[in-house]
Formats: C-alpha cells, sequence, structure tokens
C-alpha cells in the first residue's frame, strides 16, 4: 500500500476506468527489477511508517492478522525468513519478536532507515537491507525456510519474474506466503475509490488498478515458478464492527501460502 497524490479528474470518470476487469497488466517497462516512481511514494511518507493513525494505518489494522496466518503455519522461532519489500518493518519485526531470524529488504531507503532505528528502539533484532528479491536472489539460492511478500506484489514491474525470485531462495519444503489485491469491480470500488477516496484511509493514487492481481494470475505466477499453493484466504472489512477478518471472500484483499516441493 503506497502512496502519491494523482489528479485522476471526477470520482465518475474513475468509475468509468474501473469497468475494464479484464484488461492485462501494462507490460514491463524495463529490465529493472523495481518500479522507482513506486518506491518515491513510499519514500515520500516514510516518516509515517510506525504511527498507527497515519498513512499507514490500513497496515496496522491488517498486521496482527497477517502475522497470526503465518504463525499458525509455520514455526516462527526456528525459521529463518526473508520479508520481500519490508517497507518500515511492520511484518518483519512483528515475525522477528515471535522468534524467526529475519531479514527484510526494500528499495526504500527512508523506509529501511525508519525500521532500523525502530527495530533498534524496540530491541528487536532484525537485518535490514537495501535490495530487490531479484537481485538478492542471486546470492542466496535455496537459502530461507520462509519467504512473506506482502502487500507488495501489485507495486513490483514483473509479478512472475519476482515470485520466481522469491521461489529460487527458499528451501525444499519450505513456505512462501503472499498478499496482494484482486482486481474486478468490487476491488476498484472498496480498495481505490472506498480507501482512497472517501475514507481517505490511504492517499490518493496509492494504488493502480491495473496492477491488481487476480487469485487465477497468481496461481499461474506460483505454478511457473514451482511452487504448490495450500492455500487462499480473504482479508475482510466489517464497516459495522469496524475491523478485518479471515474469510472466504477474495473479491479484495486476499493473502494464501505456497509450498516448494521436497
Amino acid at each position: 500500500m503506497r502512496s502519491e497524490t494523482t489528479a485522476y479528474g471526477s470520482p465518475g470518470s474513475c468509475l468509468a476506468l474501473a469497468f475494464t476487469p479484464e484488461q492485462s497488466h501494462p507490460a514491463d517497462m524495463s529490465k529493472q527489477h523495481f518500479d522507482q516512481d513506486e518506491i518515491n511514494k513510499f519514500e515520500a511518507m516514510a516518516e509515517e511508517w510506525w504511527d498507527p493513525a497515519g498513512k499507514f494505518k490500513p497496515l496496522h489494522r491488517i498486521n496482527p492478522l497477517r502475522l497470526d496466518y503465518i504463525a499458525g503455519h509455520i514455526d516462527l522461532p526456528n525459521s529463518t525468513v526473508l520479508d520481500v519489500g519490508c517497507g518500515g518493518g511492520l511484518l518483519a519485526e512483528g515475525m522477528a519478536s515471535r522468534g524467526a531470524k529475519v531479514t527484510g529488504i526494500d528499495r526504500s531507503p527512508k523506509a529501511l532507515a525508519v525500521a532500523r532505528l525502530h527495530a533498534e528502539q524496540s530491541g528487536t533484532a532484525v537485518e535490514y537491507v537495501e535490495n530487490d528479491a531479484e537481485t538478492w536472489a542471486e546470492a542466496h539460492i535455496g537459502y530461507y525456510d520462509t519467504i512473506t511478500c506482502l502487500e507488495v506484489l501489485e507495486h513490483v514491474p514483473d509479478v512472475g519474474r519476482t515470485v520466481k525470485a522469491c521461489a529460487a531462495m527458499i528451501k525444499p519444503g519450505g513456505s512462501f506466503f503472499f498478499a496482494t489485491l484482486n482486481r474486478n469491480p468490487v476491488s476498484y470500488i472498496k480498495a481505490i475509490l472506498g480507501a482512497e477516496y472517501i475514507m481517505g484511509w490511504l492517499p490518493k493514487g496509492t494504488h493502480e488498478y491495473a496492477k491488481f492481481i487476480k487469485p487465477s494470475e497468481m496461481h499461474a505466477a506460483l505454478r511457473h515458478a514451482g511452487l504448490d499453493i495450500r492455500e487462499l484466504r480473504g482479508m475482510s472489512y466489517s464497516l459495522l464492527a469496524d475491523r478485518f477478518s479471515l474469510s472466504e471472500d477474495l473479491s479484495v484483499n486476499y493473502l494464501g501460502l505456497a509450498v516448494k516441493p521436497d
């Protein structure tokens, strides 16, 4: 979930753009492993990473769900984990506080500086490195028990390439946790119009609808990377209860687990 204020025109024109749900992802802009425009969005609000009422409020709201989901599937105290696109360290530090040996990589220097400072202040041991999955994989083949890549894939230039790099770094039998946004009219209305324009949970321009990933596309990327998908779960928001919970509804946010065969 990233940020930048962009001129979209009227909400009506935004909605019109939404109803092209079968549109394909934009072509890879370059051979670069990350999108500098996306990095710039996060650089602009890096100081707010650990503010639960700030621009990363939605991540703070779902982080306990994400941590419990991961801890429910693996033994964190006995796991070596790589958090890809770690940002300011919400997930990485949370896993480390539960006993995992965690390395977080990201291409945002400001976010990493915030992550390092917070880890130091909290007394949590996390290694943070400015890097991306594709480059880091070159020297870390089969190195990690678990890789997490949550709320990141909808911001990378090439989803399949990033997933393949993550898969290469996982030990046989290891786990890959992912979370992203589905691409359909409902997700456009809720994740962009609702979250960015109406409720103001995220800065306008945080997400690009064309980069959202359908579960079928996620399945294909995992399969091509040699990973076996084990589960998909929705992360749904109840307006009445004002809380997020895991569900069977994959229409907007969803997360899941894939495993590398032995």
